[in-house]
């Protein structure tokens, strides 16, 4: 027992090196980092004697997908629903039925599965995936408005197709649809929302008392795992209820964060969903070898077709109904919320279908009896791979092709400077004495210096002298600690303000971390 724990524990630091090492590599190629991940894992999984790491499809849910969705809302902005809500419903509710019904057809005609086990295969392989879809966004480069339309689709196509999913499989185990079957998926939605509105008023009353802790970190994630558990335990759409929860905490008065616990949580969270993602996507490319192992060679062959075909279809579909739906909200102006995305941006959104851990995890949660369930996990699989390799991979020079860079980032950053610039000025306008001269002669350096930048004297004369006071304290700090002057704890306190300050005075682009 104590053997198989350690191989376990062996396996998997072997591949988080492993991915590290492919990180560094996607960091300084035009790869997405989950293309070359799942990849990764795919040629490890086909490699004799290598670990078999299982992924079970509810746990992986509740693991991978919750965190992710939760991080993913919280900064989505209320106003671009408001705004985006049409091309949104396009995306995340008609793209996802349109797509399931393409591929029912497909596994009914070509693969003889029953009517609501075609319609499983296709709720399984229709909607992209929120990780799949954030980070490979990430990595390129498009205009802000299709950023916000595939990111608040992520978000919501989850719900439509884990809504049809649950349906298609309680009417194929049922034999048929009854009057409880009807009841529990009409309040899916409804109940769901609520629910995720419940736990995030019960939440504002309790984290005052675990804010400024790890364990204030802690029970963030705790208590985003509790809201999807208890939202599948009570038959509820737990995507609806994680998103709904996340906007309520991030829009609400009463949650207010503060400069130090919001870069805390920020940093806890940014680097426990990279974590999740990385070890998502190496899970889903190693299960090709549990997916293929059990089947005969001419077995193998005939679901290989209908992968194929189902690959095509999932592609093909998404593809064309955005560009139809592109066309017409161009000619009739009740179909869209503002101006209509360009054709060249309709071709990017339409091939921007990368499925992930959704389509794999739903795929493995079938019950072990459900109709030719090799013939649908395998398919869910190749759809998968196909997805993140193919269009993972052609993303980014198709956004080079169609001219699609997001240029104007740069100015509208800058914009964005001078506005706060003229607002601090603007507040301390009226105040008189020295210390007012003295603040306001430094925000009027810091205006001046974002028109200027390194030209701007003043400022880069400013700069290098606190970043030679700092650096003067630092060495001072250090002797205090050798000399036994100060503890550890005083040490690390003084430490990280000394590390803000010297991240307040350098340059902006030293103030982010990548992923990778």
């Amino acid at each position: 027992m104590v053997r198989a724990a350690m191989t376990f524990f062996e396996s998997l630091v072997a591949l988080l090196l492993m991915a590290v090492v492919l990180l560094q590599v996607a960091r300084r190629t035009p790869i997405p980092y989950p293309t070359m991940l799942a990849t990764a894992g795919v040629i490890v999984a086909l490699v004799p004697g290598s670990p078999a790491i299982a992924l079970e499809g509810h746990t992986a849910l509740a693991l991978f997908i919750a965190p992710v969705l939760l991080d993913a809302a919280f900064d989505f902005p209320l106003a671009a629903i408001r705004r985006l809500w049409r091309p949104l419903v396009a995306l995340a509710v008609v793209a996802v039925l349109l797509t399931t019904a393409v591929v029912a057809w497909i596994g009914w005609m070509f693969a003889g599965l029953p009517i609501a086990a075609a319609i499983t295969l296709g709720a399984i392989v229709a909607p992209p995936d929120a990780a799949a879809a954030t980070t490979v966004l990430r990595s390129a480069s498009l205009p802000r408005r299709a950023v916000q339309e595939l990111t608040g689709e992520s978000l919501l196509n989850d719900a439509t197709a884990l809504l049809l999913f649950g349906a298609a499989v309680a009417i194929q185990s049922h034999g048929g649809i009854d009057g409880g079957v009807a009841l529990r998926l009409g309040f899916a939605v409804p109940g769901g929302i609520a629910l995720g509105l419940a736990c995030a008023w019960l939440f504002q009353f309790i984290i005052p008392y675990t804010r400024s802790s790890f364990g204030g970190n802690l029970l963030e994630f705790v208590n985003t795992f509790l809201a999807w558990l208890l939202a599948e335990r009570l038959g509820l759409s737990a995507v609806l209820c994680v998103v709904t929860m996340a906007m309520f905490i991030a829009n609400s008065p009463r949650m207010q964060i503060d400069a130090r616990n919001r870069i805390q949580s920020f940093a806890v969270w940014g680097v426990a969903v990279f974590v999740l993602n990385v070890v998502a996507f190496l899970l889903m490319g190693m299960q090709a070898r549990a997916i293929i192992g059990g089947m005969s060679p001419g077995r193998l062959r005939e679901a290989a077709g209908v992968a194929a075909m189902v690959v095509a279809g999932v592609v093909v579909t998404r593809l064309v109904w955005v560009l139809v739906y592109n066309r017409l909200s161009a000619r009739y102006r009740w179909l869209r919320d503002a101006e209509p995305a360009s054709l060249a941006q309709g071709v990017v959104i339409g091939w921007c279908g990368m499925r992930g851990l959704v389509t794999l995890a739903t795929a493995f949660a079938l019950p072990s009896d459900f109709p030719q369930r090799d013939l649908i996990t395998l398919s869910a699989f190749a759809v998968v791979l196909a997805t993140l390799v193919v269009q993972g991979l052609t993303l980014t020079p198709l956004i080079r092709l169609l001219g699609l860079g997001s240029g104007d980032d740069r100015e509208e950053h800058r914009a964005a400077e001078r506005a706060l610039g003229d607002a601090a000025l603007a507040a301390v306008a009226g105040a008189e004495g020295r210390i007012a001269d003295e603040v306001r002669r430094q925000f009027e350096i810091d205006r001046a210096a974002i028109e200027g930048g390194e030209a701007c004297g003043d400022f880069n004369q400013r700069r290098q002298l606190k970043l030679k006071a700092i650096t003067a304290q630092r060495e001072r700090l250090r002797k205090l600690r050798d000399e036994d002057a100060i503890g550890a704890e005083a040490f690390e306190r003084l430490q990280e303000e000394l590390d803000w300050r010297e991240l307040a005075v350098g340059p902006a682009g030293r103030r982010t971390i990548e992923e990778g």
